[in-house]
């Protein structure tokens, strides 16, 4: 076994041995998986509860019954995204900005008869210029304070819900937040694939393995912003939401 440029990397071996190695961490992997699919076949067995249908979200049309979210559909998906009211784009939710950033194609969803939306803590046209600037086309609405106890139920923004309709009736199926919310992106799933992973401290990687974000919003942030906002700002695209208030402490609502 060679070292490469005295970097700090796995050790080098003949492509055989090599393969030998992958195929024994692949036993690994389709052990992890059959288990996911056991949990994901229990999570379709859980009961549900009954939610009010009409209990009101702001959209673009103006207030809505809860129930017409699911776009005609059965079933609905909820981001329940974190809001900083009056602060600036750059002082928005890094974590709800790196998964909601990543949820693009809404078709496959659709297909299955699956409503994707957000629903978003602060005030709808505000955050709604921050889902414009942001280049965000997916359905968004902003749950006013008189829905919070309908909706959120003594839980926070950064859940992720699933629920069912049934006639004129809606229920919640599942809900999960923190590194529950995970499948919502796939950097992560790349990034775990890769030899240095998510780069983050939590991990345990070799000595010497680039270990450069922590777990309180750092990790979605660059250079005093969320990460994704960069490029938003260099394709020229203006991220003024009509509020001048600092940045709040990092939230790492979503980590």
């Amino acid at each position: 076994m060679t070292a490469v440029n005295n970097m700090n990397t796995p050790p080098v071996l003949p492509r055989e041995e090599w393969l030998a190695a992958v195929g024994t961490l692949r036993t690994r992997e389709k052990a992890h998986t059959r288990e996911g699919d056991a949990i994901a076949a229990a999570r379709r067995r859980l009961p549900m509860t009954e939610v009010d249908p009409s209990v009101p979200v702001v959209g673009a049309e103006g207030r809505v019954p809860l129930i017409d979210v699911f776009e005609d559909r059965s079933q609905l998906f909820v981001s329940y995204h974190m809001w900083h009211d009056g602060h600036g784009a750059a002082g928005q939710c890094e974590g709800c900005t790196f998964f909601t950033g990543q949820v693009r194609e809404l078709s496959y969803l659709h297909q299955r008869d699956v409503t994707f939306a957000v629903f978003c803590q602060g005030p709808f046209d505000e955050s709604d210029r921050y889902r414009r600037f942001m280049g965000w086309e997916l359905p968004w609405y902003s749950v006013p304070e008189e829905s919070l106890e309908g909706l959120v139920a003594g839980r926070h923004f950064g859940m992720k819900a699933c629920y069912l309709r049934d006639g004129d009736r809606v229920f919640e199926t599942y809900w999960t937040t923190g590194r529950g919310v995970e499948p919502m992106a796939p950097s992560y799933g790349i990034l775990d694939m890769t030899v240095h992973g998510r780069q983050e401290t939590w991990e345990d990687s070799p000595a010497g393995w680039p270990q450069r974000y922590g777990t309180d919003g750092d990790q979605f942030r660059a250079e005093g912003r969320p990460t994704a906002q960069w490029a938003r700002l260099a394709a020229g695209h203006d991220d003024d939401l009509g509020s001048t208030r600092a940045r709040p402490g990092a939230s790492g609502c979503c980590s």
